[in-house]
């Protein structure tokens, strides 16, 4: 991934707090016929592990080595940036669109785990994750055994052992003060997916500045 230095997520705690955040991954490996092969998956990543699973159905598992090259790409919130929210428009005019966003790449090698048990727990795992502070969070065992037992033997374990980490915050770093302002205050303005988002990470980012 192009990260130039101003762009680099430094902080290991903060690029592993954004891919529990989203909880999904794009998988990416290569197929039999040289061109890449995706699927989105929701993963766990503990230490250097993140565990997923994914349908028995899809080609993409079928004829990985073991310990076979993979890509996750977790993607965080993204959004438009118009150049006319930049102070420096009114001073020379000299501004141009751009995109904001952050995101996660984890370089890693995968296992293919067909394992009832492992299945089993790694459903169960990520299960009390995204169930986790709900009124009445449902569990694996609410479901009929038998129902549940059909339904592992439908996916199929990913095991990826992370090899590179690289976080990107694209937040307008490289502007001036006023600009990045100019930024959050248009992010505010609109109703999309992900502006609010980019806009307090932005804020964020500023306030960390000036703390420093």
């Amino acid at each position: 991934m192009y990260v130039p230095a101003y762009n680099a997520m430094a902080d290991e705690a903060g690029i592993r707090a954004l891919v529990a955040r989203v909880g999904a991954a794009e998988f990416v490996t290569v197929g039999a016929d040289g061109f890449p092969v995706a699927t989105l998956l929701p993963v766990l990543w503990e230490h250097d592990t993140v565990v997923a699973h994914m349908a028995r159905a899809n080609p993409q598992w079928q004829g990985l080595e073991p310990d076979a090259p993979a890509l996750l790409i977790c993607s965080g919130p993204q959004a438009y940036v118009s150049p006319s929210w930049y102070a420096a428009k009114a001073e020379h005019g000299r501004v141009v669109p751009t995109w904001n966003y952050s995101s996660v790449h984890l370089t890693a090698t995968v296992r293919v785990h067909e394992d009832p048990e492992w299945l089993r727990d790694v459903v169960t795992r990520l299960t009390e994750r995204h169930e986790a502070g709900r009124p009445e969070p449902w569990r694996l065992t609410d479901a009929p055994e038998p129902y549940v037992d059909g339904q592992l033997r439908g996916i199929v374990g990913l095991e990826f052992t992370v090899r590179r980490v690289e976080g990107k915050a694209k937040l307008s770093q490289n502007r001036s003060e006023a600009d990045r302002h100019g930024v959050v205050a248009g992010l505010r303005t609109e109703n999309l997916s992900g502006a609010t988002e980019v806009a307090d990470a932005m804020a964020a980012g500023l306030a960390d500045q000036r703390a420093k």
